[in-house]
């Protein structure tokens, strides 16, 4: 199956989008992991900084990173021609 160019703009889109928040999700994860020693020295609702990263932060922030997701795709869904109707 051939993709029209508005198809091809709409997929590389995606991937981008995608690429960009995995890395964002990666650098967090495990940028806190690599600079934890760094991080313990700062406290956060009186933990260390680096296992409340671990612990909760990385939720948060994974949970964030899927909002803006659902709330980019739309967008662009809605941008191609391609939302769903409500």
């Amino acid at each position: 199956m051939k993709l029209t160019r508005r198809q091809k703009a709409y997929w590389k889109l995606n991937l981008r989008l995608t690429a960009s928040l995995l890395l964002i999700w990666f650098a967090i994860i495990f940028g806190s992991g690599i600079f934890a020693k760094t991080l313990n020295e700062y406290t956060f609702l009186g933990f260390p900084l680096a296992f409340y990263i671990f612990s909760q932060g990385a939720l948060v922030v994974f949970l964030i990173i899927i909002g803006f997701y659902v709330w980019a795709m739309n967008r662009l869904d809605r941008r191609f021609g391609v939302a769903e109707r409500r």
